[in-house]
């Protein structure tokens, strides 16, 4: 795959913590194969109801997803998809996110989310 469409939740320009009611989504286009961002949009998700986050990112062409906290429930909807999740990331920009997992040096601490 060399490229690969990426999606991160967010709140003020930066990564927030509530997944399911996040403000909008930055979906980056990433060249894996040069490292480097081809293309951003922000997007303005649908109103909140259980399940259709995994749906709505799945048909934007999303295949990996950079949280801070995300509930079970959701992680499994998501890899049922095959959409990787990756939870436990830092408020931080997008790029600044994107880099770091490209570089292998994303910061991963606790799911941010506990249900």
């Amino acid at each position: 795959m060399e490229t690969m469409k990426v999606a991160i939740p967010m709140a003020n320009g930066l990564l927030t913590t509530h997944f399911g009611h996040c403000a909008s989504f930055a979906l980056l286009d990433v060249d894996m194969k040069k490292k480097t961002i081809t293309g951003k949009q922000e997007v303005v998700p649908p109103p909140h109801e259980p399940g259709l986050l995994p749906k709505w990112l799945g048909e934007q062409g999303v295949q990996l997803i950079i949280a801070g906290g995300m509930g079970s429930r959701a992680k499994e909807l998501f890899g049922q998809r095959g959409i990787t999740v990756v939870t436990g990331a830092s408020c931080d920009s997008p790029e600044a996110l994107i880099r770091d997992y490209l570089a292998g040096t994303l910061k991963i601490g606790e799911n941010g989310c506990d249900h």
